[in-house]
């Protein structure tokens, strides 16, 4: 028996780009699509489906907020809460939340090998919930509601928790120096080596990855760009058009180093200076 599913995604192309790849799959029936969070409530409620494939950043309600919606309506004490598996090209840290709370996610672009493990998971689940619902025997708090409740600590801590907007420490010239964030231009990472620069000078952060780097900073100012960059938004001097539909990042440091921006950030871009 095919899954049924819904796509909720502001973007047209990765909408018939999930589409095809789950259609690919000969058992996954799309139900209907949605373009932003507040059509995916309705549809939610309509079709209940037994996955939707959820866009994070989306105009009206965003991801978060319709994950709430849907868990604290008195009406889906009463109905079952679908699988949700997430789309996102950045927020690299809520990734990564998510799946400590047993959340799937997707990163865009789609590849088809990992569409298929969410379909497995998201089938796995939908079975251990079934068996689950069989067994008549009177016990406490299910692992479902005890999930749903975890999950909506998690969207609040996700939705109110900054970073202080305190220090970094980077080793330069054989000296340990603490730099304010705001002070940061960008870091960048190149064989496991990353590098943070700030309009006066430039130095090594002891972070091993960009991940890790990101957990300290403010993430309202700080952005992943490209994959080897991060770069703060405020320290941007100017968007360059590149190559088929791309941009680049010119940065204010002294040599006005210019970043990329991946395909899979492009969208983030536009939102954050209105292209």
């Amino acid at each position: 028996m095919a899954m049924t599913a819904l796509i909720i995604d502001d973007e047209e192309l990765a909408r018939g780009e999930l589409k095809y790849l789950l259609d690919t799959t000969g058992n996954v029936e799309v139900l209907a699509e949605g373009a932003n969070g507040v059509e995916a409530v309705e549809l939610i409620r309509t079709w209940q489906p037994d996955v939707v494939f959820l866009d994070v950043q989306m105009p009206g309600l965003d991801g978060f907020a319709v994950l709430k919606k849907l868990l604290e309506a008195d009406e889906s004490k009463h109905q079952h809460l679908p699988q949700i598996i997430f789309a996102t090209a950045f927020d690299q840290y809520a990734v990564r939340a998510f799946d400590v709370n047993a959340i799937d996610y997707l990163l865009k672009p789609f590849d088809r090998a990992r569409v298929l493990q969410a379909i497995d998971r998201a089938r796995l689940r939908l079975q251990e919930v079934s068996a689950a619902e069989g067994d008549t025997t009177p016990a406490g708090p299910s692992h479902a509601d005890l999930r749903i409740d975890a999950l909506l600590r998690l969207i609040d801590q996700q939705q109110t928790s900054r970073p202080s907007s305190g220090k970094i420490i980077l080793q330069a010239h054989g000296r340990l120096l603490l730099v304010d964030q705001k002070d940061i231009c960008y870091a960048s990472i190149d064989e496991g080596t990353i590098t943070v620069v700030t309009p006066t000078l430039e130095g090594q952060s002891k972070c091993r990855t960009l991940e890790e780097l990101l957990e300290l900073l403010d993430p309202s100012t700080f952005w992943r760009a490209h994959r080897s960059y991060v770069v703060n938004i405020n320290h941007i001097r100017e968007v360059v058009p590149w190559f088929k539909s791309s941009y680049q990042l010119r940065m204010d440091d002294k040599k006005q180093t210019e970043i990329p921006v991946s395909r899979a950030q492009t969208k983030r871009l536009r939102e954050l200076f209105n292209l």
